[in-house]
């Protein structure tokens, strides 16, 4: 992590909050005064911002300035409005393809699906508000810059906005192992939401239940999967393929 991506101590957070900046996460350190963690959580109402009580061991391992218990991170990048990212695509006379990812946590897979994504024409990433990739200097670097030019979309409720696509006319593929389907056989001429999952606990089930499709990448090998950009690559490139 580079020091660039992060603010620490009360004043600068607030100030970085109250600047309009994009803060990708707030770590406030546990026990902190109720009147400091108040300001802060006011200071972000109606703001997709993941604040979480932490330690204050944690706060020192993250940096060993004076921190005052406060600690946000910055993102490089401006979050985009899913719908009208799907509007745009439909009134541009294109299908949508959208990519949904569930927990996906590691810097580097994130940065490099976001380039598969980007080369393949994805229009928008759609990444929960907890439990994902921190967006920082690092992912854009290894995105190799691909995050730049990708749209992404940070949602509270990954099953919401799930609904809300298939109500938009996108048909929802899981890529999950959990299927007898491969997808080779899957029809993507036509609007869709690929959801993909973690390598250690893959897709919800919450959201595996609501797919129009459940598909899997077939293996001949001993090997039970692949990196999870890996799959990326070959679900968007097999998407391209039929769309030729």
């Amino acid at each position: 992590m580079k020091n660039q991506d992060i603010i620490f101590g009360k004043r600068p957070v607030l100030e970085a909050i109250r600047s309009g900046k994009t803060i990708e996460k707030i770590f406030i350190q546990k026990n902190l005064s109720k009147e400091v963690f108040d300001e802060i959580k006011k200071s972000i109402n109606n703001k997709n911002v993941n604040l979480s009580l932490v330690p204050k061991e944690k706060l020192n391992r993250i940096i060993r300035k004076n921190h005052q218990g406060v600690i946000c991170y910055i993102s490089p990048i401006d979050y985009q409005p899913l719908s009208e990212i799907v509007h745009r695509s439909y009134e541009s006379g294109k299908d949508p393809i959208i990519l949904v990812l569930d927990r996906i946590t590691d810097t580097r897979n994130f940065g490099a699906i976001t380039r598969v994504a980007e080369a393949t024409g994805v229009d928008a990433i759609v990444i929960p508000e907890k439990e994902s990739a921190l967006i920082t200097s690092e992912a854009v670097k290894a995105s190799a810059g691909a995050l730049n030019y990708v749209s992404i979309c940070k949602e509270k409720n990954l099953k919401s906005v799930i609904n809300k696509l298939k109500e938009s006319g996108l048909k929802v593929i899981a890529c999950t192992e959990k299927s007898d389907e491969n997808i080779y056989s899957v029809d993507f001429n036509t609007p869709v939401c690929i959801i993909l999952g973690s390598e250690k606990n893959g897709i919800s089930q919450n959201l595996i239940e609501i797919s129009d499709v459940k598909a899997k990448i077939p293996m001949r090998g001993k090997i039970e999967s692949l990196n999870v950009s890996s799959s990326s690559s070959i679900i968007l490139y097999e998407l391209i393929r039929q769309r030729i």
